[in-house]
């Protein structure tokens, strides 16, 4: 399926009388053409409402002479990245979820095999990949499986790699699988560095980069809630053409696929869709 590009959305609001912000617009397709990322496929009121609110708070009066600051100031253009991410997340966010994960969902992958590829698109600052090598690691699992985090922010993926965090991340982690896997420095808590050299970090758009393929599970959770119907569509069907047959695609509390047969998926615990075989 073909995204509209930030030309084509201009167009198309000219066509329907919609009033045009074209400092706004201007904006989505400046950054299109430096960046790659293209804000038209994402939902249009909630990304002008986040990046106006961050544009205002540094002090600058249009979309264009933010967009000039930006580009000389690498600590600017990395808060729009932050702003445009929402680099928010938890380890064993929505913990019945991940015992799912844990339960069902990995000896079924794990069944006449212990080598797996897996993928968490999307990982912002590492708490979602990690949670996966916890869980791995507890599965006896980890040192033979091939663990992929990818997410377009430099920062965000700096902090991952780092793997320092605040208490209030650890707040889902079960006490005793956090005492396994965390050492206290401070006020922050440490990733144990067996983890961390189990996952292997990446620079990536999802929507723009060709994705590899015979992943046994990829998860990318609360993040398709951000994209337009047309770039979810186009998101997923990405999705499973990676997966295997028999592997899954692990989505977000507030993502369910309401037809997955259309991308050759199929629900089989709550969030969890399997491609066929």
């Amino acid at each position: 399926m073909d995204i509209k590009s930030p030309t084509s959305l201009l167009s198309d609001k000219q066509a329907e009388n919609v009033p045009i912000d074209t400092d706004y617009m201007n904006f989505i397709q400046r950054i299109n053409k430096t960046t790659g990322i293209n804000l038209s496929e994402y939902k249009e009121a909630q990304m002008k409402r986040r990046l106006t609110t961050l544009r205002l708070k540094n002090g600058y009066n249009s979309f264009d002479s933010f967009y000039e600051a930006m580009m000389s100031n690498k600590v600017l253009f990395y808060e729009f990245l932050d702003r445009m991410t929402i680099n928010v997340s938890e380890f064993w966010r929505n913990p019945n979820r991940w015992e799912t994960l844990r339960d069902v969902i990995l000896p079924d992958l794990l069944e006449g095999k212990r080598r797996l590829k897996v993928w968490s698109a999307a990982c912002s600052t590492g708490e979602e990949p990690y949670t996966l090598a916890m869980i791995l690691s507890d599965r006896k699992a980890l040192l033979e499986s091939s663990l992929e985090a990818s997410d377009i922010d430099d920062g965000a993926l700096e902090k991952a790699k780092q793997g320092l965090y605040l208490e209030r991340s650890l707040k889902d982690v079960p006490k005793d699988v956090a005492a396994r896997y965390f050492t206290e420095e401070g006020s922050m808590f440490k990733i144990n560095d067996s983890l961390k050299k189990a996952v292997q970090f990446k620079k990536q758009n999802l929507l723009l980069d060709k994705f590899d393929t015979y992943y046994d599970l990829i998860v990318c959770r609360n993040v398709m809630i951000y994209f337009t119907e047309e770039a979810k569509t186009k998101l997923y069907q990405k999705f499973a053409d990676s997966l295997r047959p028999g592997g899954y695609l692990f989505v977000g509390s507030t993502e369910q696929i309401f037809s997955p047969a259309q991308y050759g998926l199929e629900s089989t615990e709550t969030f969890f869709y399997r491609k066929k075989l």
